[in-house]
């Protein structure tokens, strides 16, 4: 039997990995997660000619473990997005957030600046991007900016490419469709690429939430951060909601998943709909 697959996860081992993870991440692992790590780790150890979890975990906590260890955080990532997710947030974007702050920009000739804070394989950002651009053409002189961060270097380089299979963006509206991607050709048959004008417009970056500084403009008029507090633990929400909030501008707004909350989490924001909050 392949070696690789012949190695068992110790208890200890997993535990060592968990603890790494959460301290790295906040990313809680659950006990019933060790087959699922397992599983993902193995093809790690191949690529590092390594044998058995033991020596994996002797390579984490090596001098040279750091980096190591944002490849473990990058494989325990979940990165489950797709454009339009919960889109009752994009419509309220396009119908209540932007006219309420396009005039007051308009006006300082002050770009709109936007930041998906899990920005995943690109979904979200691209839609608040593809949203905003729509929005704006009835406002030329709009300047506009998203930025979108991950965790993961791996989804983030999916990301900046903005190529999707076509059956991603097939509910969208046919002229929306046209205005914003390219459909694929020859090998690139069954894909579609977000087009230049409107990659030009996402910056992706790798950050860490709980790094002590974020590498984004302050003063952001809308943060989502959507899908991503429900793997934390209460107090880790709370920080995330605390340093996300100092980074919004005086009455901008925070949105974060529909299965996601603040109980519990003190905080300046005033609830307005499921999942958005503005700072009051």
């Amino acid at each position: 039997m392949d070696a690789f697959f012949a190695a068992n996860l110790s208890q200890g081992a997993y535990r060592l990995l968990v603890d790494l993870v959460y301290q790295h991440s906040r990313i809680r692992v659950g006990s019933d997660k060790q087959p699922m790590l397992a599983n993902r780790l193995r093809r790690r150890l191949r690529e590092l000619h390594l044998t058995s979890f033991d020596e994996y975990c002797a390579r984490l906590q090596s001098a040279d473990g750091a980096e190591e260890i944002e490849h473990l955080v990058d494989l325990i990532s979940t990165n489950h997005t797709r454009f339009f997710r919960e889109p009752e947030h994009f419509t309220a974007l396009s119908e209540r957030i932007l006219p309420e702050w396009t005039s007051r920009l308009l006006a300082d000739r002050s770009p709109l600046r936007i930041w998906s804070a899990a920005a995943s394989s690109g979904e979200e950002p691209y839609t608040l991007a593809l949203t905003v651009a729509d929005f704006a053409r009835a406002f030329p002189t709009l300047d506009w900016q998203i930025e979108a961060t991950d965790i993961s270097q791996r989804v983030l380089q999916r990301a900046r490419a903005g190529i999707y299979p076509l059956e991603a963006v097939e509910s969208m509206p046919p002229e929306q469709l046209k205005r914003h991607f390219q459909r694929g050709v020859g090998t690139r048959e069954g894909t579609v690429r977000v087009k230049a004008e409107l990659r030009d417009r996402v910056r992706f970056q790798r950050v860490n939430l709980f790094q002590p500084e974020y590498p984004v403009p302050p003063e952001q008029h809308v943060i989502f951060c959507r899908n991503v507090m429900i793997y934390f633990d209460l107090p880790s929400r709370a920080t995330v909601v605390h340093k996300l909030s100092r980074h919004l501008a005086p009455g901008g707004y925070l949105v974060i998943g529909h299965s996601e909350n603040l109980l519990g989490i003190p905080h300046r924001l005033e609830p307005l709909r499921h999942g958005i909050y503005r700072v009051s």
